[in-house]
């Protein structure tokens, strides 16, 4: 069997579909090859996930016809990620967890002059910090514009990547994907796997003794939309970061008391809410009472965790050797790149940086890893180098779980890969205190 598939050139080419057993295992190769010795054979690649990252990751990919072929698997019914805004909360109708932790009413703590990938601006506006359904509005302008669509297989979940060694320094990935709609699955083999599922979605719950008997509502950040339903109410939330901060302040217009807890080293020094109190980290809580680290208590209707995600990444076999260990992956250079299978990579693992204009970095200098304009070290190096910069952080007195923060530290990382790339410095990234905050933390 044969599928045609249009690729960015305007050119269509044939794809063998062969059958594997009774299971479809479409392989991507290029017909076209056999008939031109000429011709470079092209490299297959999967992106995972149709947020900003993967259609960042594909926007490059089609940019390269002559080098890759690639299909981007998305297992919602649209592209965005995280930006995608729904009503709903567990699970969608398919029964897949819902992806998105965006809520009604937020907008970017990021402007958007700065927030853009490098090569596609905002549309000007009047405003800088923008509603989150302008960031979707941007992100399907740039899906449209490049054309990516026709790449993505949407109501596809991936559910397995393993690496198959063919020879001593060759590599093949099985890749195993169903429709959430109809349930059928697939195999497919790859030459190289882009992994952008995100990692704002999996809460992280802390453990607070006696919190399984509080009988007041207990829900995460993740599952939080709109703050009409905590009128009148008195409203914990545990965890300061940007999530924290900004629901606090949204529920103390509703809510009848509102408690933000947290472990900061200095409260929060702006005006709050008259409503609105700084309050130390829980230490345990019964039916309708939390208690602090102080000793001090309050009654509570509500409890609302501010305190991150984990990074999931669920399709991936035990033989594909990642580990996630108080929020360090390893073993991954640059932040982003396998060291003992380079063809697979990470896009946006690291936090608190201005994230689209990452991706662009981090995709462009991964696919010239692929395509040997860049050549990487060895496997030892790459562990090395990788280690080296975990002991840094913890002789700053970072602890293990900031492994992938880059704050202050992002930009030095971006020009890390600009200079690999032999790419012009890029002045709009030059500015002077402006980095991402942690999502949800």
């Amino acid at each position: 069997m044969r599928r045609s598939v249009k690729q960015g050139s305007g050119v269509s080419r044939d794809y063998k579909i062969i059958a594997a057993g009774s299971a479809l295992s479409p392989v991507l190769v290029d017909s076209s090859v056999h008939h031109h010795h000429l011709m470079m054979t092209r490299l297959s690649v999967a992106v995972i996930g149709a947020g900003a990252g993967g259609l960042c990751a594909a926007r490059h990919l089609v940019d390269q016809p002559d080098t890759f072929i690639f299909k981007v698997f998305e297992q919602t019914g649209r592209v965005g990620g995280t930006w995608v805004y729904t009503d709903e909360t567990n699970t969608d109708q398919h029964g897949l967890p819902i992806h998105s932790s965006m809520y009604r009413d937020l907008r970017t703590n990021l402007p958007k002059e700065v927030m853009g990938f490098l090569d596609f601006p905002f549309h000007p506006t009047d405003q800088s910090f923008v509603h989150h359904s302008d960031v979707l509005k941007y992100l399907e302008n740039y899906c449209n514009y490049y054309k990516l669509g026709e790449h993505i297989e949407f109501h596809v979940q991936v559910k397995s990547v393993s690496p198959l060694r063919l020879m001593e320094d060759k590599i093949v990935w099985k890749v195993v994907v169903e429709n959430v709609k109809t349930k059928k699955e697939a195999t497919y083999d790859f030459d190289a796997i882009i992994v952008c599922n995100g990692h704002y979605s999996v809460p992280h719950i802390p453990d607070i003794p006696g919190v399984e008997t509080f009988n007041g509502t207990k829900l995460h950040s993740h599952s939080y939309r709109e703050p009409d339903r905590f009128t009148g109410l008195n409203v914990v939330l545990l965890g300061a970061s940007s999530s924290g901060v900004d629901i606090s302040l949204e529920l103390a217009q509703h809510a009848r008391q509102v408690f933000l807890s947290h472990h900061l080293a200095e409260p929060i020094s702006c005006e709050l809410p008259s409503n609105l109190k700084q309050v130390p980290e829980i230490c345990s809580a019964s039916e309708d009472t939390l208690t602090f680290l102080d000793g001090s208590t309050c009654k509570a209707d509500a409890l609302i965790y501010c305190t991150g995600y984990e990074y999931s990444f669920p399709f991936l076999e035990d033989s594909c050797n990642l580990t996630i260990q108080d929020k360090r992956i390893c073993p991954l250079y640059k932040h982003m790149i396998h060291t003992e299978f380079p063809s697979l990579s990470f896009i946006g693992i690291p936090f608190v940086v201005v994230p689209f204009p990452m991706f662009d970095l981090q995709v462009q200098y991964f696919l010239k890893t692929l395509d040997k304009t860049i050549t990487l070290p060895s496997r030892e190096d790459m562990n090395a180098e990788t280690e080296n910069d975990f002991q840094e952080r913890l002789a700053k007195k970072m602890p293990p779980r900031y492994a992938h923060k880059l704050a202050d530290s992002q930009w030095e990382y971006f020009e890390d890969l600009i200079n690999g790339m032999a790419l012009q410095p890029i002045p709009s990234l030059s500015l002077q205190g402006e980095h991402g905050k942690e999502p949800g933390g």
